[in-house]
């Protein structure tokens, strides 16, 4: 029998140790695109990512749309007129008070915003997912009649929203349009998807 002090005992501890080493070289090499697979993909924590947006060069009366988990999401700088309308408009619509949970609870709810000259709703009509267009022209140049205070109409079953977002009586659309979580960073920056916390 030999030792281990012999040279078959050293070739021993060497087959020993290179067939360990490649075994374990081997297991890593199984495992990495295993772990991997577990782990969401950049496209996939994109999509659930908050968004920061300059709104530096929205004018008043302006509308921007910027894209929040697949979803658009307007930002509208109101104007004074705008902001006056809000209130004009509570016997026509059917949440005047946004008591539905539609916004978050750190928001003005007459004009369901942290600031009220900007106006942050996700873009999605609540009937049945179609895309409203803004109708931010009042009167007959919306082209919604003349008693038209601004904001928002669905064309796929004619729903109608204020500049609140607010739906108006007797539409299909049974709710208010959503108004995401959202932050000011500054007075020229927004990061939606993320409040305060």
């Amino acid at each position: 029998m030999a030792n281990s002090s012999s040279p078959s005992g050293g070739k021993r501890r060497f087959l020993l140790a290179a067939t360990s080493v490649v075994g374990g070289i081997g297991a890593v090499a199984v495992a990495v695109p295993f772990v991997r697979s577990m782990t969401p993909s950049a496209r996939a924590r994109a999509a659930g990512a908050p968004v920061e947006v300059d709104i530096s060069k929205v004018e008043p009366g302006m509308m921007i749309t910027v894209e929040w988990r697949g979803q658009p999401v307007w930002i509208v700088h109101r104007t004074a007129e705008m902001l006056a309308n809000i209130p004009k408009m509570n016997d026509r619509v059917a949440d005047p008070e946004s008591s539905q949970p539609l916004q978050p609870a750190y928001v003005n709810k007459e004009n369901r915003a942290i600031k009220p000259d900007y106006l942050v709703l996700v873009g999605i009509c609540s009937h049945l997912g179609c895309s409203p267009t803004e109708k931010l022209k009042i009167g007959a140049d919306s082209g919604l009649g003349d008693d038209w205070l601004g904001g928002f109409y669905c064309p796929c079953h004619g729903s109608k929203f204020d500049v609140a977002g607010r739906v108006l009586k007797g539409m299909p659309a049974p709710v208010n349009l959503k108004v995401p979580p959202y932050t000011f960073l500054s007075d020229s920056r927004i990061l939606i998807g993320q409040d305060k916390s």
